[in-house]
Order: structure tokens, then C-alpha cells, then sequence
């Protein structure tokens, strides 16, 4: 951000929807659209429009102040990151200043006089609707056992899971007979094999907003617990897979032999992540998978 300064990738909120500001963008996307294209190689569509009319700019604005809340999806980073940079060009603008009216006996600060915000005060984001967000499953795959044989780790699981064989499926079309078929429900892929896993009653506080969710119980249930792995962060034993890719790309990295089992979870729901948010936690890393994603660069917010 430093060094282009500018933001080439929006921070991606979402907010409580409000069918007004639906029926505005429903009436601006009647129009030209500025881009209309299709992205490779993902084969999604972008379609793109500008809104000038400054009564329409103003009522957007008008309905977004009443909006008690908008939650960051993605983008914590970016959102720190790009306050960070605004505070340093706030300071060096204000030293600036300093010196450049010390001969006139005035000091002033980097706003006195100014009739607009300077950029570097603004990041730029994206907004969706929560109703109109679909959030995808963040899945996860493992190198080894902890060195337990794959009868021992099924035995392990047991003390915390009900767990059943998927058999006499077909999956040679989709993979929708073994997906996770709700919350505190697992999908595990082991040894040519796919399992239900659901957690038992205790196993998990439904009353704390970030214990409830699926990736907290199975992190502290299978990775940590039998596997070992304490940081999802750093660990290399694991890896995460969006489940925009698939449970086949699951199955292919373990059949592959570069992994030794799969974990799929059911998607966390967004009044979970407004419920965490309102608590004032954060979502556990490698949590959720959002889509739509704008495409980075599509739009460029200049610092200065």
C-alpha cells in the first residue's frame, strides 16, 4: 500500500440488508453496465456499473448511516494495514505542515482549512447484502496421523464422534451423498474411504459464539487433540482447501498420497459471524469461504 499508493483490492464487508437500497441497485443495474466481462479461469462474471447521479449517491449514503453495523468478511488485514498507512501519511503531513508555517509563527494541523477528507483517510470496500452472500465451506487436509495407524485415529475419533461408513454411494458424478449435512457434522476421508462424524452432545458450548462453530470443535477435538496440530497458522502439516474447489479435490490430494486424510465442514452461517462480531471476537482462522469475490485491480483507490 506503501509503496503503490493506492489500494488495488477492496476490504469486503457485508451488512443487515435493507430492501430500499435493494430496489435502488435493482434500478441502477437496468442501465450500461461500465464492465461487463467474464474472468479466466475461473469463468466468473463481472458486470460493473458507476453511479453519478448525486441525489442517488446521497440516498445511498443516507440509508448506509442508518445501518448500525457492517461486518468485515475479508479483509482484517487490509482494513489494519490500510489504517496504519493512513495515520502515517496523517502524522507526515502534520510535521509537514509544521515546518512549512514555522517562519509565520503558525502551527496548524494536516485538515485546518480544507474543505474535503484527504484520501489517505479511506480504504476501499465492497459491500454485500447478507442476504445475498453465499458462504462457502473452508476444508482442511492433513500429511500424517500423529503417527497412529488409521484404525487407532478411527478409534480415537470415537470418544468424541458418532461415526458411520458412507457405503453403497455414488460419487462418480458429485460428491453431495457425503457432504456434511449440518452443524457439528463432519465429512472425513480416509484410506480410499469417506465417514460421518458428528459431534456428541458436550463435546461443545453452545452457548459461547466461537465454541459452537465447527472449526473450533474440530480443531480442538481432532487436530489438537489426536493429531497434534496446535497452530493452524503455522503448522505444516495441514493445509486448507475453499470449498468453491470441491470435496473431489479433497479426495484427489489424499489419493495422491501428498496427504493422508480430509476433513470437510458445513459452512458457517452469516448470523454466526454477525453473533461473534457483536460479541466482539473474530472468526478462528481458515473459517470461511466467501463468493462473490470482486477481482482485485477491477477497481484502484489512489492514496493521494
Amino acid at each position: 500500500m506503501r509503496t503503490l499508493n493506492a489500494n488495488m483490492e477492496p476490504v469486503f464487508f457485508a451488512y443487515p440488508h435493507r430492501d430500499d437500497l435493494d430496489a435502488i441497485v435493482a434500478e441502477v443495474c437496468k442501465g450500461e453496465p461500465e464492465y461487463d466481462f467474464v474472468a479466466a479461469p475461473e469463468g466468473f462474471r463481472h458486470t460493473f456499473w458507476v453511479i453519478n447521479d448525486k441525489k442517488t449517491i446521497q440516498r445511498i449514503t443516507d440509508i448506509f448511516a442508518e445501518i448500525p453495523a457492517m461486518y468485515i468478511a475479508d479483509g482484517h488485514h487490509r482494513s489494519a494495514a490500510a489504517a496504519g498507512v493512513g495515520k502515517e501519511r496523517k502524522d507526515r503531513c502534520q510535521v509537514d505542515l509544521r515546518v512549512q508555517t514555522a517562519n509565520a509563527d503558525r502551527v496548524q494541523t494536516a485538515n485546518a482549512d480544507r474543505t474535503q477528507i484527504p484520501e489517505y483517510e479511506f480504504f476501499m470496500a465492497v459491500c454485500f447484502p447478507d442476504n445475498q452472500l453465499t458462504i462457502i465451506d473452508y476444508n482442511r487436509v492433513v500429511k500424517d496421523l500423529n503417527g497412529l495407524t488409521e484404525e487407532e485415529f478411527l478409534k480415537a475419533l470415537e470418544a468424541d464422534f458418532e461415526i458411520s461408513e458412507y457405503r453403497n454411494v455414488d460419487i462418480s458424478k458429485d460428491f453431495s451423498a457425503v457432504k456434511p449435512k449440518g452443524l457439528h457434522n463432519f465429512s472425513l476421508y480416509l484410506g480410499g474411504k469417506w465417514y460421518s462424524l458428528t459431534a456428541k452432545e458436550g463435546r461443545y458450548n453452545d452457548a459461547d459464539p466461537i465454541g459452537v462453530l465447527d472449526v473450533t470443535i474440530s480443531s480442538n477435538l481432532i487436530l489438537d487433540k489426536i493429531l497434534g496440530i496446535k497452530d493452524l497458522r503455522t503448522d505444516k502439516r495441514i493445509d486448507f482447501v475453499g470449498g468453491i474447489r470441491g470435496l473431489g479435490e479433497l479426495k484427489k490430494r489424499v489419493d495422491s498420497g501428498e496427504m493422508k486424510m480430509a476433513l470437510a465442514l458445513y459452512p458457517v452461517t452469516m448470523q454466526q459471524i454477525i453473533d461473534i462480531a457483536d460479541s466482539g471476537n473474530i472468526m478462528p482462522p481458515k473459517t470461511t469461504w466467501f463468493e462473490p469475490k470482486l477481482r482485485s485491480g477491477l477497481v484502484v483507490h489512489e492514496l493521494s
